[in-house]
């Protein structure tokens, strides 16, 4: 339960981080919307419709999100066994 709220919590602040990122030349706007998307996705059934949609409607630029959709993927099960480990040493 903890896991999805800090996910959506997540979520929501690249989404607000990317809008931002719009009208700010420092961020990347676009970047950290699809972040916040991805991250929703996994709990929220509208982001990820609303990801999917974008995947049919620009498949050259989802082809190099999926590596790093990847990439993170393989983060996130790192960070959790990692966390995992130190709750079973505490």
């Amino acid at each position: 339960m903890r896991k999805d709220i800090i996910i959506i919590i997540c979520g929501w602040f690249f989404i607000a981080l990317g809008i931002a990122g719009l009208f700010l030349p420092i961020l990347q706007g676009v970047l950290f919307i699809f972040i916040g998307l991805y991250l929703l996705s996994k709990k929220v059934s509208w982001a990820k419709k609303l990801l999917h949609k974008f995947e049919r409607r620009y498949p050259s630029i989802f082809r190099k999100i999926d590596g790093a959709r990847n990439r993170a993927d393989r983060y996130i099960i790192r960070m959790e066994r990692y966390i995992n480990r130190i709750r079973r040493k505490a």
